[in-house]
């Protein structure tokens, strides 16, 4: 067969196998159907299917399918970035600034703490640090993956929960939000390099200028035209932020953060985030499954991914219930916020990938990183229903 038909033969396997395990297996009540592509995105790849059928792996997923999905999973994922960046609403969060800012803090910092701990000792053996990455590089970026909440996820299940337009999910957002302009400004911090930093400061600089013309450029658009301009603005800022040594990424978010998205049609920008869920962002599932790795001994991934769990969940929830005393939330309240800001899916999944593609960690890490993630999101949706119905019947009236 050419190059076109096992392409095609790929992305049937791709959309058709998650889909239909999150249909039979009725796995929604636990895991939504993207929980399930990034799984699928694990099985599908070279430590487990692969492994098991490597005649399977070696037709369907060749040099020329993988550069042709890996494109699309690129673009895909800046363009989820790029709407992630630009739904943060900053000025919500300023309006509750005192609140806010306790909690995304303690949210944030007492789980980074935790992790960076987890991080340590993992280090002590070797097959974690990558090969371009400092001991300092590793260990804050792993324990800044530990800290993520996956904003777009978070919203996923608040509306399956029916929590989105509730107070209580107003609030989540706000905190996940603020949490949101952190992590990828430690990422940015991660990846500073001395030796470019001329290019990291030119960067900086030109994208002020031309966030500050962008701004007051967009505005006097028609709605029809925003969304072209928008993602040449988008293709452009990652570029920048690529050549500087800063990532596509970081300039993805960056791109989307100056905008507001009350600038744009609130119908198409939900339309926008479902259409990538739905027709582009599976591609990035699989291709993230494909760079999974066991390393020589796959119980010593396990065993990491396990203590990365526990610090993530235990350092959350330990945060989380500081900023309750502090703010003097009501019984349970902290408890449901706590697990709610457990979602690590695709923003964290996002993370660790710069830091695989920078050297930072090596496959090893990113695959234990990434197991954390699903387990740490899984258990999101069972655990707070139960805690939710209680907290909403202690304050029914």
């Amino acid at each position: 067969m050419g190059t076109t038909e096992i392409f095609l033969i790929a992305l049937t396997i791709i959309l058709a196998v998650p889909y239909a395990a999150w249909r039979l297996l009725r796995t929604d009540r636990w895991a939504p159907l993207v929980v399930v592509q990034i799984i699928g995105g694990i099985l599908l790849g070279p430590g487990v299917l692969g492994a098991a059928f490597p005649a399977y792996y070696a037709f369907v997923f060749t040099p020329q399918v993988i550069g042709a999905l890996n494109g699309i999973a690129w673009w895909a994922v800046m363009m989820f970035v790029f709407v992630a960046g630009l739904e943060l609403d900053l000025a919500d969060a300023w309006a509750h600034r005192r609140e806010t800012t306790i909690t995304a803090a303690c949210a944030l910092l007492v789980p980074l703490a935790a992790g960076a701990l987890a991080a340590m000792a993992l280090l002590t053996t070797p097959g974690w640090i990558g090969p371009h990455g400092a001991w300092a590089q590793a260990v804050t970026g792993i324990g800044m993956a530990c800290a993520v909440t996956a904003l777009p996820i978070l919203v996923l299940l608040m509306e399956r929960l029916g929590l989105f337009r509730q107070p209580l999910g107003q609030r989540l957002l706000r905190y996940a939000s603020l949490d949101d302009v952190a992590i990828w400004g430690v990422l940015a911090l991660i990846l500073l390099d001395w030796s470019r930093l001329e290019r990291q400061a030119l960067f900086l600089a030109g994208f002020a200028l031309a966030a500050w013309a962008m701004r007051r450029a967009i505005v006097r658009l028609p709605q029809a035209d925003r969304w072209y301009i928008a993602l040449v603005w988008l293709a452009a800022t990652a570029f920048g932020a690529d050549w500087s040594g800063l990532h596509f990424m970081v300039g993805a978010f960056l791109a989307g953060a100056v905008l507001e998205a009350k600038w744009f049609d609130t119908a198409k920008l939900d339309a926008m985030r479902e259409f990538l869920l739905l027709t582009v962002m599976p591609v990035f599932f699989l291709s993230t499954g494909l760079r999974t790795s066991w390393g020589v001994d796959g119980t010593m991934v396990f065993a990491g991914a396990a203590l990365l769990l526990v610090a993530s969940v235990g350092g959350k929830l330990a945060g989380v219930h500081l900023a309750g005393r502090l703010l003097g939330w009501g019984k349970g309240e902290a408890s449901v916020i706590g697990w709610m800001l457990q979602t690590k899916a695709l923003i964290m999944i996002i993370f660790v990938n710069v830091l695989l593609d920078k050297g930072i960690i090596t496959a090893q890490a990113f695959t234990a990183l990434l197991l954390m993630a699903v387990a740490s999101t899984a258990l999101t949706v069972p655990i707070v229903r139960p805690r939710l119905a209680r907290l909403q019947a202690s304050t029914a009236p």
